[in-house]
């Protein structure tokens, strides 16, 4: 979810997306990359540090300052560079990408809580070079723990052999498999627009009325979009749901290459040098005249010449907007959505399969949501011979210490793998995400205005829909917004 997540691709026969934000999704077989080197590649994005109070006043005035530099942030600022209007983005960490990160770690890609990339999102194939990113795919489809063994589920469209063989499975009636096509149909002739505006329940309720079986319910949709929205009760927007649904259809689920932070790492490569300020958290925004200064904690002062964007996440924003009359906070949903991921390594020679396949759990017992072999997807994600376990569980497990939850993830797929297989693995590294995704329970507003008065504006995924496109589209509307507002947009 991380926001985003938090996303799959779903086109098949029964799926979904994880998280993100979109839910992490699914799957396909390519293995060209591995004639490139292993080597990572960075883009160089050249950052300053902050100002310091010598600095002379002027070199802390610009025409716009964007506050958060995850996805949102990335791309309000993408949207002012095309129209040439200077500056400021601002970020309180030590790198770009918000909840979209990937940590080094002993050659290991560690992304900060399972995301996948779906191909399918609209925004994101206008603003990003996908060829660049070198996406690795999913398996179209996941398999399903159930009942001591695992059942595939498939995506007609792409593995019709295994789609056919999946009809006799337990996961879903042969109603329940033509149930799927007649929604993918049904999405894939909507507008996002009109998704994203028609009128909506939650997720379960409009799995009940479509007239989907308990056992596709439990076994597959509670597994998959549940680790999609971090959601397994499935509350969650039926509008958010067809817009991930319809994406999966139209797209792969995928990782990038270099890991999931190389899609805010290539949005930042494009921004002018110099514009991005990191380790600089905001102290506040002020009113002063007719324009907004932001006040960095360090004290530094930046003055805004047309306004300020607020690119960050939810909570973040509600503090720093305390005192605007937008009805913030009254938005709020409870609980937000949360994460916990364990990564493991293990010797890539003795990964008990080799697909790239997410595995979902849809036995209705234990704690682990969806896990897969990272390795298997992107080899990138591990030094060679090795391969990385990536594992999700929904929610925040507050008060289980890692060691506790390492234990029971541990046992808990030795009963999937075999106790030997499992019990070989060597724990690297758990992440707690406590704000993957903001709560999208009905009723939403997936198309909130950015504007918050005359020079400023927020974003974020909070504001749309709760994925990786929702981010990317919030940004340019708050920026567009900005330049309408002050008759900056060139005549078209």
């Amino acid at each position: 979810m991380t926001i985003a997540t938090h996303s799959f691709n779903f086109s098949f026969t029964p799926h979904h997306t994880f998280h993100h934000h979109h839910h992490h999704h699914h799957h396909r077989l390519r293995r060209h990359h591995l004639l490139k080197s292993p080597t990572r590649v960075r883009a160089q994005v050249s950052v300053t540090t902050p100002p310091s109070v010598t600095s002379q006043t002027n070199s802390n005035k610009t025409g716009v300052i964007v506050v958060g530099a995850g996805l949102a942030g990335l791309a309000a600022a993408t949207r002012l560079h095309s129209d040439n209007i200077p500056f400021l983005l601002v970020e309180a960490s030590d790198a770009v990408g918000g909840r979209v990160r990937t940590d080094n770690v002993d050659g290991f890609l560690l992304d900060r809580g399972f995301q996948i990339f779906i191909t399918g999102y609209p925004e994101a194939r206008n603003l990003l070079d996908y060829e660049a990113l070198d996406l690795q795919k999913f398996y179209s489809g996941a398999k399903v723990y159930y009942g001591g063994g695992f059942h595939t589920v498939a995506d007609p469209l792409r593995h019709l052999s295994d789609a056919i063989q999946s009809l006799t499975n337990p996961i879903g009636t042969i109603v329940d498999k033509s149930l799927i096509a007649l929604t993918r149909i049904r999405v894939l002739t909507q507008s996002d627009d009109q998704i994203l505006s028609a009128e909506e329940t939650s997720t379960i309720n409009l799995l009940k009325r479509i007239g989907f079986s308990d056992s596709i319910v439990d076994r597959f949709f509670r597994p998959f979009f549940g680790g999609i929205f971090f959601d397994r009760e499935l509350e969650t927007t039926s509008r958010l749901f067809d817009f991930v649904f319809k994406c999966l259809a139209l797209g792969d689920n995928t990782l990038p290459a270099n890991g999931i932070s190389a899609i805010p790492e290539q949005l930042a490569a494009k921004l002018p040098p110099n514009s991005i300020i990191l380790n600089s958290p905001v102290a506040s925004i002020d009113k002063s005249e007719s324009t907004y200064t932001v006040k960095l904690k360090n004290g530094d002062v930046l003055r805004s010449e047309y306004g300020v964007i607020v690119a960050v996440e939810q909570p973040e924003a509600v503090k720093l907007l305390a005192g605007e009359s937008n009805g913030f906070s009254n938005d709020i949903k409870q609980p937000a959505r949360s994460t916990v991921c364990l990564y493991f390594s293990a010797e890539r020679s003795q990964v008990p399969v080799n697909d790239p396949v997410l595995f979902i759990n849809g036995s209705g017992h234990g704690i682990v949501n969806n896990m897969f072999f990272a390795t298997n997807v992107a080899p990138s994600y591990g030094p060679p011979g090795k391969a990385l376990v990536s594992v999700s569980l929904i929610g925040l497990y507050e008060d289980e210490s890692d060691e506790d939850l390492r234990i029971k993830v541990i046992e808990e797929l030795s009963s999937w793998f075999g106790p030997k297989v499992a019990g070989s693995w060597t724990y690297l590294k758990t992440y707690r995400v406590k704000f993957a995704q903001p709560n999208q329970c009905p009723p939403t507003d997936l198309r909130k205005n950015p504007k918050v008065g005359v020079g400023l504006y927020v974003c974020g995924d909070y504001r749309t829909s709760a994925t990786f496109d929702g981010a990317l589209v919030s940004g340019r509307e708050a920026a567009e917004a900005l330049l309408k507002d002050r008759s900056l947009v060139r005549a078209s």
